[in-house]
């Protein structure tokens, strides 16, 4: 993909004061980008391919400019973290968070981001976890930005609550971390759904 598609990329999917800030970071730290569809257990992915030495990150299409440029942020830091400390930290250890702060930084401005969102995410990232899911202050400011807004997530269900999911019945059991155990109420088994997968309330 040429460079001038990289940008349009870069600039239909973000917020306009960004786009620069985020293209330059892709030109200097020489990474393969793409966009791809919906993933219910993620929004964004980085890789790194021994056998070629390329890094890759992905980024869901469907998410908010705001939320694309968080996950892409996020993304990057673990592209650089890898970079200067292979495999020998965790994947969101100290070492990841001192590059997500330090990358975002730049990026913490009204221009940018609408104070409903600023706030949240200046206070994230004064200790960023693993997912903007994991922080609710934040996933609430971000995806209230949703264009297409629509219904539950599982995240939003309480506990013991019945919701439809693919239109199977499920009983919520309890959360665990980014995922909740569910019972299919057909045959009481148990499965982890990702907290963020769009869900319905179910009517008796």
């Amino acid at each position: 993909m040429s460079e001038a598609k990289h940008r349009r990329l870069f600039e239909n999917h973000l917020p306009e004061k960004a786009v620069d800030y985020c293209y330059a970071l892709w030109q200097e730290l020489g990474f393969n980008f793409r966009i791809t569809k919906k993933r219910q257990s993620k929004y964004g992915d980085y890789r790194y391919d021994p056998t070629s030495q390329s890094h890759h990150i992905s980024v869901n299409h469907d998410l908010n400019c705001y939320a694309f440029l968080v996950t892409y942020i996020h993304e990057v830091a673990h592209k650089v973290t890898f970079e200067k400390h292979k495999r020998e930290v965790l994947p969101h250890g100290l070492e990841w968070k001192h590059e997500f702060k330090k990358l975002m930084l730049p990026l913490l401005r009204e221009d940018i981001f609408p104070m409903d969102v600023l706030g949240p995410l200046a206070r994230h990232m004064k200790n960023p976890k693993a997912t903007s899911t994991s922080d609710k202050a934040l996933f609430v400011a971000l995806r209230n930005h949703d264009k297409n807004k629509s219904g539950l997530l599982l995240k939003e269900v309480e506990t013991g609550a019945k919701f439809l999911f693919n239109k199977k019945v499920y009983r919520k059991l309890e959360v665990r971390r980014t995922r909740s155990l569910c019972e299919l109420t057909t045959n009481q088994r148990k499965y982890l759904i990702s907290e963020t997968a769009p869900v319905q309330v179910f009517k008796n």
